[in-house]
């Protein structure tokens, strides 16, 4: 019997060898009990184009020091959007790790797609 890391691990696996075959930049996202990060991968995997966090600090004085709930997760969806396309990047595939779309992880990925992201 696989825990529930291990099995949030094998959904992982599987969107991101999915995601490996298409060759497109790749938005991915983690989420903790107190943070949210998100980053933008190059289609090869080989570089991180862009990168935001809750644990950053002119974030975590814009929201209070309060970095685990869907306001939070909205800001940094937001947030990495316009570094992404201040970079070149506006279509990505989304890669939500394994964790539920839902929630926080539903939060950064509409406030993405309205910043300017196509997913």
């Amino acid at each position: 019997m696989l825990t529930k890391k291990e099995q949030r691990l094998r959904r992982a696996r599987q969107t991101r060898i999915r995601i490996a075959s298409q060759g497109v930049a790749r938005l991915t996202v983690n989420r903790t009990n107190l943070h949210i990060y998100a980053s933008v991968i190059s289609g090869d995997g080989g570089k991180v184009l862009a990168s935001a966090s809750t644990a950053e600090v002119e974030v975590r004085k814009a929201l209070g020091g309060k970095g685990s709930n869907v306001a939070a997760a909205q800001a940094i969806g937001k947030r990495l959007a316009e570094k992404a396309v201040a970079v070149g990047v506006v279509k990505v595939a989304f890669d939500r790790s394994g964790f539920a779309y839902h929630g926080r992880v539903k939060a950064l990925a509409d406030a993405a797609r309205e910043a300017g992201l196509q997913f």
